[in-house]
């Protein structure tokens, strides 16, 4: 007699539902959706995340799933590669692991986020989750599913290849103004200009100088000013008449020398005169030895009226001898002041002793004939001339840094730019120029410290905004770049959506180049300007033809017809 045994109804749906021996199904695709789509870099980084939701009945118990994220593309060569992201796992209810774990009743939702490193070629690809199952020591692994595709690579256009680096500037002045001045004193009460004010050493050395400037082919005299003042005594009425006439005699004496030394080209001479100099009165107080200076001092401040302070001031009896006889004084004069302008060599004359003789240039003038050819062939050559001559001025090894930079010779830059720096340790143009060389070798860390020490240098505001680009922060990098005309200052107002700013930057590129026509082009897309659209494409192609490819494998131009660029 056979027996047989009757389990409940509810614990056979035990055992199916456990899954001891059921294998999970195979993930589908529309489980998952990817946040955004197509995938956009921030940044140098693709990031992304993968929401899932999972069916009901569908995660088993029993089962731990390790997912891993995995993004591939065909090179040029026409191979296919891919680049795995961090795995996640998703764990069933029974898994004594740190999943995300999901209910086999309900079902649940799990997120999977998703960044790698952008390579070139990525802009078509495709991202899919592989799934690698175990259960309970069992492994196997499931079918891997599609969940995005593509990358709109738009941010990686931030370049620091395309960053001008800081230059350390000459100190040359075509024309250098000079200042010469001398005083002519009076009596007290009178206006007559003494022979023995005339005869000083500082009034003869003035109509020296006067002369030979005048003599000089590379000097002039630009301006002649005579400013003439009253000592703060007696009424205004009578100081004004006194000034005015000190100012009339200086004049008159300044003319007649000027005639007998025969000097007709002064530029202008113009005179003033001021009836109560009090401001002057005021310092020369403050720098005295007078005792009770702190009296007079508040008395001034007290009284604005001028012929009430001279009344108040007269009050303090106690001190107004040694006023009269310290500071009085010196407040009856005339100043004669002349500007002489030096000229130096022109620009052609600075080449010609370049190209002839560069030793007998000085180390500003050299570094000033580099400004003024904008082939960088042709700065290198002067730099490393310059180098040669006065090999220990930082400015000569970092300027040719500069330009080994802009060629794109990033050792032989970077050899400079440290030994300007042990030349110069405090100088902050060579700090700026090695943070570039970091963020071209992407030591990122590196350049934020040195791009940092470097504020304030006017070409740091690109490095800085394009640190920031490539950190992925476009709040920072617009606020680092501020009024900057360049290509990256305009790629962060178009990552930032602000389409008006960045067509406003690029139009006012001096210079602009392939990557300018590029990004002007992808506005263009963004603002659905097919014209704009195509005539930037072609500008750019024709001065980079690289650039063709690169449009048509570009997200940005998904939607417009570029077969026949």
């Amino acid at each position: 007699m056979k027996h047989y045994i009757i389990l409940p109804a509810i614990a056979v749906g035990v055992v199916l539902s456990g899954g001891c021996a059921k294998k999970l199904k195979g993930f589908q695709n529309d489980f998952f959706n990817t946040n955004p789509t197509p995938l956009e870099t921030v940044g140098q980084n693709v990031p992304a995340t993968i929401n899932g939701n999972l069916p009901a009945k569908f995660m088993l118990k029993n089962a731990k799933v390790t997912t891993t994220p995995v993004l591939q593309w065909q090179t040029e060569a026409g191979n296919s590669t891919e680049v795995f992201a961090s795995p996640v796992i998703i764990q069933g209810e029974n898994v004594r692991d740190n999943g995300q774990t999901v209910s086999f009743a309900n079902g649940g939702h799990v997120t999977i986020p998703f960044n790698v490193e952008y390579q070139p070629g990525m802009d078509h690809s495709d991202l899919y989750l592989d799934f690698e199952v175990d259960q309970n020591g069992k492994k196997y692994t499931l079918p891997r599913v599609k969940v995005g595709y593509g990358v709109i690579a738009t941010s990686t256009l931030a370049s620091a290849a395309s960053v001008t680096p800081a230059t350390a500037r000459d100190n040359f002045q075509k024309v250098i103004s000079e200042q010469y001045s001398a005083d002519i004193h009076f009596l007290i009460n009178q206006a007559n200009v003494r022979a023995s004010e005339t005869s000083k050493a500082d009034y003869i050395d003035l109509n020296k100088r006067l002369v030979e400037a005048n003599a000089a082919p590379n000097q002039e005299i630009a301006e002649l000013t005579i400013n003439s003042y009253a000592s703060p005594e007696g009424t205004m009425a009578f100081n004004t008449q006194l000034a005015e006439k000190r100012e009339k005699n200086t004049q008159s004496v300044v003319e007649t020398q000027l005639k007998k030394d025969k000097i007709t080209e002064f530029g202008e001479l113009t005179s003033s005169f001021t009836p109560e100099d009090w401001e002057g009165f005021q310092r020369l107080v403050e720098k005295s030895n007078i005792q009770d200076k702190e009296l007079i001092l508040s008395v001034l401040s007290m009284y604005k009226d001028p012929e009430q302070r001279e009344q108040e001031i007269r009050n303090l009896s106690s001190v107004f001898n040694e006023l009269a006889d310290q500071i009085l004084p010196q407040l009856r004069y005339s100043r004669v002041m002349a500007t002489i302008n030096v000229i130096g060599k022109s620009d052609q004359e600075l080449i010609e002793l370049y190209n002839t003789d560069p030793e007998k240039l000085t180390v500003d003038e050299i570094l000033y004939v580099a400004t003024l050819t904008d082939d960088n062939t042709r700065k290198m050559a002067i730099y490393d001339k310059a180098a040669q001559i006065y090999p220990n001025d930082y400015r000569t090894i970092n300027n040719l840094g500069l330009t080994q930079y802009v060629a794109g010779d990033y050792a032989a830059a970077s050899a400079n730019f440290d030994k300007a720096a042990r030349m110069n340790p405090a100088a902050k143009e060579v700090e700026m120029n090695q943070g570039l060389i970091s963020l071209v070798n992407k030591n990122y860390n590196k350049a934020n410290e040195q791009l940092g020490a470097a504020a304030g240098v006017p070409e740091n505001a690109d490095a800085l905004g394009v640190y920031y680009l490539t950190q992925g922060d476009i709040t920072k990098a617009n606020g680092a770049f501020g009024d900057v005309k360049t290509n990256n200052a305009a790629l962060a107002r178009i990552l930032a959506k602000d389409y008006s700013a960045a067509k406003s930057i690029l139009s006012a590129i001096p210079n602009p180049d392939a990557t300018t026509y590029y990004l002007t082009a992808i506005l263009g897309a963004r603002t659905n300007n097919e014209n704009m659209v195509m005539s930037n494409l072609r500008q750019a192609i024709k001065q980079d033809r690289k650039l063709l490819r690169k449009a048509q494998n570009d997200l940005e131009f998904a939607n417009y017809n570029l077969s026949y660029l």
